[in-house]
């Protein structure tokens, strides 16, 4: 168990934000553990031919067999909504030490022998760490941006937003009670228990002391997770809320059967609009899920805002969408009474979204 101690100023600096570059690396953990996230295996698929052309041995060797990985790949986020580019230019500042450090320490959790493609570079820490920032760039660029990291940036901001009001509704005792299983929150204590021997071994209480604490959601974690270096700042890793959507991404569209009545209402388009907004949503990550394009989706997002059955948020460089709670109502299968007969065909329904 590894413990923050957050006096009563420490509460006003909690925060959130997501990471490119986390992503990028835990998302290696699919090589070793598969089966895991099941979500991703589509996209892992769609992908593997551009992975096979890239820095594999280097690549595959950052991340252990058990999922641990050096604490040093994934610093903690400098603002919310960071780029690739300038958290890869943090991770290039690593100071040669802790290179050395954190890959020892990995490997030495996960009971594995440290692979040959790293203790071979290992006394060249800088050398290492400059074929590690290369290799991660080109597989982010050739696998991830294309296509995968719009539609995972868009369940991550929903998180954010979601998180946001938690706090706003809850506070923060029903925020962290929210978070994760692993996390809980008292007496002024912060705790992740993790029960990997490895990380029972170096379970510390840690005062955050004016750093900040920032959680970030992620799309690589069977739960909550932190660093294991002393060396690093507050940070909290936490499964994002809606990760399983990210399933429904790759070359499917998601059909939602919306109350019959609500349909004859305010048309099938708009009716099966609604049925995705239950969670916060963008107007991208809507037209990856129907298989259309954004603009077919916008103007039917307009209509429904100002009937007051969505509400707009704006979060960063993102609109998020999600249900009113007029919205709610009318979208109860409470509110359908009787089967009224469809107007148009699925097909015709699709196209007009």
């Amino acid at each position: 168990m590894i413990e923050y101690r957050l006096e009563i100023g420490d509460l006003s600096t909690i925060c959130f934000a997501y990471s490119p570059l986390q992503e990028t690396v835990l998302s290696l953990r699919m090589r070793h553990r598969p089966s895991s996230y099941p979500e991703q295996r589509g996209w892992a698929a769609s992908w593997q031919s551009r992975y096979e052309d890239l820095d594999t041995s280097l690549l595959d060797a950052l991340m252990a067999p058990r999922g641990f990985c050096p604490d040093f790949l994934t610093p903690r986020p400098p603002r919310p909504r960071p780029d690739f580019e300038e958290e890869l230019a943090l991770l290039e500042a690593t100071p040669a030490s802790r290179v050395v450090e954190d890959i020892g320490k990995t490997y030495a959790c996960d009971g594995s022998p440290v692979p040959a493609v790293l203790s071979r570079l290992i006394d060249d820490p800088a050398a290492l760490l400059k074929r590690i920032s290369a290799a991660l760039a080109e597989y982010f660029t050739h696998c991830l941006a294309p296509a995968w990291w719009p539609r995972a940036r868009s369940v991550l901001e929903a998180d954010l937003a979601y998180r946001g009001r938690m706090l706003t509704e809850r506070g923060t005792q029903g925020l962290f009670a929210d978070l994760d299983a692993r996390v809980s929150w008292q007496d002024g204590f912060l705790r992740v228990t993790d029960n990997s021997p490895g990380t029972r071994e170096l379970g510390r209480t840690e005062a955050v002391e004016g750093r900040g604490m920032v959680l970030s959601p992620t799309l690589f974690a069977l739960g909550a997770l932190t660093g294991i270096s002393p060396h690093d700042e507050p940070l909290i890793s936490y499964p994002a809320r809606g990760k399983a959507t990210m399933a429904e991404g790759v070359g499917t569209t998601r059909h939602v059967r919306a109350p019959a009545a609500l349909s004859e209402l305010i048309g099938a388009p708009r009716a099966r609009l609604l049925g995705l907004l239950e969670q916060p949503a963008t107007t991208t990550m809507l037209a990856h899920l129907l298989g259309v394009t954004p603009g077919a989706v916008s103007r039917h997002l307009s209509a429904l805002t100002a009937a007051g059955l969505l509400v707009r948020t704006r979060n960063g460089r993102n609109v998020l969408y999600h249900r009113s709670g007029l919205g709610d109502a009318l979208h109860s299968p409470s509110a359908d009474h009787g089967s009224a007969p469809r107007s148009r065909s699925e097909r015709a329904v699709r196209e007009d979204v």
